[in-house]
Parts: structure tokens; sequence; C-alpha cells
């Protein structure tokens, strides 16, 4: 299992464009095997990762995750082979349906049928970053069209896939999930065999599964989980990240956090490789003073651990 570093600083008036570059930096230097950035109300996080692209040499980078019902999947497509051209091959693109709340009530969009409009999606976004020509006509996208870049490497997709129709979906179409707030016995008793068999039945070479979980290295785990439920109060409201709390057995987003000293969080890591997670993104927080330099530096020195 690989770690990477999931970035803290999502944008707001308080983080600059360099600041973010500077934070990949770090992360390179540091040995982290990728850099991933969400895409909420800030800078266009695939936009960022084409500048930290150019101005980093070794590093992966993923989009964690970019709302498909915003952009036609054309234009999403022509912005990742973009970034992929930036890097050097380096890029990875995350993709989900994000939610209600926002597509309905903030965008004024239509969120119905969800998962019919990913398959489509899908349809026509794989074989444009394969470089090869769209041609679909369905109810949500009606497209014929094609990409010409000089620099076509394949850009692999990850598809934000919780539930049992999106998980098939993302086997069948994607290279693999990446998750939020699903604690480990769900990833192992559910998402991971879920989709491998998808991915099988499809004739897929196995699937990707990066999981993201808040994690701190701290002296005081119930401490710690309390202030993770109250940071992350929003996302055990939604309701597909609290299915898979209810899934979990898990009260509030807390209780999945990954939180305790060193043994600890080494036995948590270690649950997650078992259960069949290849790449764990890490979103370290602010349990108590210092825990994110200490977080950092704990699992610098775990790099290489679980494979």
């Amino acid at each position: 299992m690989q770690i990477g570093y999931n970035s803290g600083a999502v944008g707001g008036r308080e983080t600059r464009l360099q600041d973010l570059v500077d934070e990949a930096r770090t992360a390179e230097a540091r040995g982290f095997a990728f850099y991933g950035l969400a895409n909420i109300f800030s800078y266009d996080a695939i936009g960022v990762l084409t500048v930290i692209g150019r101005e980093t040499e070794r590093i992966q980078t993923l989009t964690a995750v970019v709302p498909t019902p915003l952009r036609h999947p054309h234009a999403i497509a022509q912005q990742a082979v973009t970034c992929q051209a930036a890097s050097g091959g380096r890029f990875s693109l995350g993709i989900g349906l994000s939610h209600q709340i926002v597509i309905e009530n903030m965008m004024g969009l239509s969120y119905a049928k969800p998962a019919a409009q990913m398959r489509e999606y899908l349809e026509v976004l794989a074989p444009l970053l394969r470089g090869e020509p769209a041609s679909f006509q369905g109810d949500h996208y009606r497209v014929n069209a094609s990409l010409a870049v000089a620099e076509g490497t394949p850009c692999p997709v990850l598809v934000a896939a919780l539930g049992p129709r999106m998980l098939e979906l993302t086997g069948r179409l994607a290279s693999g999930t990446i998750t939020w707030m699903t604690g480990v016995k769900t990833l192992g008793s559910f998402t991971v065999p879920t989709l491998r068999a998808a991915a099988e039945k499809a004739g897929n070479p196995p699937p990707r599964i990066v999981a993201s979980l808040p994690v701190a290295l701290v002296r005081d785990p119930d401490a710690a989980r309390e202030l993770a439920g109250k940071m992350f109060q929003m996302y055990g409201t939604l309701p597909s990240y609290r299915a898979m709390l209810d899934r979990e057995g898990a009260g509030t987003p807390g209780d999945v956090a990954i939180v305790g000293d060193e043994a600890s969080l080494r036995a948590q890591l270690r649950s997650l490789a078992d259960a069949g997670v290849t790449e764990f993104s890490a979103a370290c927080y602010p349990a108590e003073e210092g825990a994110v330099e200490r977080t950092t530096d704990f699992l610098v020195s775990e790099l290489g651990a679980y494979a």
C-alpha cells in the first residue's frame, strides 16, 4: 500500500496558488507517493495540478475529486490530458457525483438519476482519455467528438464510488475508486470485494482502491476522535457518506478517523493494507497542538512499510 498526502489546504482567501505548489513540492521531497487535491469552492483542482505537474519531477497527482455534473465529459477530458502532458504522465483524474445539496441547491442543476449520469459520463470520458473518438447517444449526453494531443499518455480515472451500483460501474468502466469517510471494515468486507468482482467480470485489471481518512498521531485518541467528529461533522449529514458510516457502525466521522500513538497508527494502516487498499491518502488534521507535523513525520517514516 502506497501512502500519499491529501492536501488540507483546499483553498480559500488564506491560501495562495503558490502555497499549494510549495506543499506538493514538500510532499515530493519527503517521499510521498502522490499528492491529492480536492475540488471544492476555490481553485480549480485540475488547473492547480497542471501547474504542480510542471513544478515537480516524481510525485504522482490526483484530483479528489472533481464533480461531474458541473462539467461536460469532453471539457474535463481536455483539462485532464493537458494536466497529464504537463506532468509527463503522472496525473490521475478523480471524479465524483458530488451531492444533491451542491448540484441542485447551490448550482441549480438536476441531480436526478446520478448513477445513470455517471455511467454515460464514463462512456464518453474513457475513450477520449485513451486518445480515441467518443461516439455515444444517451439520455444525458449525445457526443461525437475526439481530442488530439501530441503527448497523449492515457489518464487513469478514479471514481468516488461508495454504493454497490457505483462500484459496479467503476469496476467496469474506470481504473479504480477513491473513498472518503469509509472505514476499514466496510472497505474490506464490501468496497474492495465488490469492486474487484466487477473489474474481474469486465475483464479489467485489478482496480486501484484509494482510501482517504483523517489521521493524527496523538496522545489522547478519545479527544482526537471527538474533535474529528466536530471538524468533519458535515460529512455525517450527507447521504452517501452517512450510508458508509452506518455500514461501518460509526456514529460520527470521528469514529473512522485513524488516531493514536505510533503502534496504534501502524496497526490501523496495516489493517487498511490487509483490507485491500492500494493507496492511502492521508488527511492529516490538527487533532492537538503539533499533530499535523508529528503525523506527517510519522507517515514519512512508514513509507514503503505496507507493501
